[in-house]
């Protein structure tokens, strides 16, 4: 079983009680063992302070704004209680140095990578990735610069992640991918007391031979399409006219009816020649017998 302690870790609790502390917070504890040296320097510090008050308030009081945190150090040792602020403190000149952490949002981003899918395909990345400091102790105590160590871990990840996806799973599963990315930098970054909130893949840019391809696919993509669906509007319009043939073939009034249609139709647009449609009916009587039996 785990409990909180403070802001600088956590203490292992087990049957015969502690059992060992995180790092951070051991380095709190010790804080407060600061050698014979340290007392001797202590004690002098403060009576330099009661000499020189009220002047000495100047050195010893200290103010952090409410985004931000001070980890105190004394001789070289994480103060204990965790960090301080937001508000006053007090340090001892000469012997406490600080350091402030803002713990606002900060976004950055990464710079574009050339990645090589999957399917042997080379594209140039970029993300913009969003987090902040959860823990100000962890921070300072756990790496040297945390800020500097999440950019580079955050290249890296987005190279390692899109390395493992083809071209169309990056086209088309961003959100996915910007997903898989957070919790990937959330767990490793977690031990340097650093929260990434937001991760967004922000563009995929191709080579040019490779748009130029895609875009010639497309294309006859689209022409295929647009073919099979002439032969369907086709298909409808022959079948369509069949049963018009039917419905005439059975009212031989009905191809007059069409006749003078087309003729009304070819009157409208104001031509100068006018097409007249003469049945072959009233040519056979003016054919040659032998003409007749060869077209029955």
């Amino acid at each position: 079983m785990a409990s909180n302690k403070g802001d600088g870790g956590f203490q292992r609790v087990g049957p015969d009680g502690p059992t060992g502390y995180s790092m951070s917070h051991q380095s709190a504890d010790d804080g407060g063992s600061i050698g014979c040296c340290g007392y001797v320097l202590y004690f002098l510090s403060l009576i330099v302070i009661v000499c020189t008050f009220p002047f000495s308030l100047c050195l010893c009081m200290k103010v952090v704004q409410e985004y931000e945190r001070a980890v105190i150090f004394r001789l070289g040792r994480l103060v204990s209680g965790g960090a301080k602020g937001p508000g006053l403190f007090f340090i001892i000149p000469c012997m406490d140095s600080y350091t402030k952490v803002d713990l606002r949002t900060v976004s950055f981003d990464v710079p574009p990578q050339e990645v090589l899918t999957r399917d042997s395909v080379t594209v140039a990345v970029d993300a913009v990735v969003y987090y902040r400091v959860q823990n100000a102790t962890m921070s300072i105590t756990n790496v040297e610069d945390s800020n500097r160590s999440t950019r580079l871990l955050a290249a890296t990840t987005l190279r390692n992640v899109l390395g493992t996806k083809n071209l169309s799973e990056i086209l088309s599963e961003r959100e996915s991918i910007s997903h898989l990315m957070q919790s990937s930098l959330d767990e490793a970054t977690d031990p340097w007391g650093v929260k990434v909130e937001r991760v967004e893949v922000k563009d995929v840019r191709l080579p040019v031979q490779l748009q130029r391809a895609m875009a010639a696919e497309a294309e006859a993509a689209r022409e295929a399409r647009a073919k099979v669906i002439a032969a369907e509007g086709e298909q409808k319009a022959s079948r369509a006219l069949k049963e018009a043939a039917d419905v005439i073939t059975e009212s031989p009034a009905a191809l007059q009816l069409r006749y003078l249609q087309t003729l009304n139709t070819i009157s409208a647009e104001k031509n100068s020649t006018i097409i007249f449609p003469l049945p072959i009916d009233l040519l056979q009587s003016f054919l040659p017998k032998g003409s007749q039996k060869t077209s029955m």
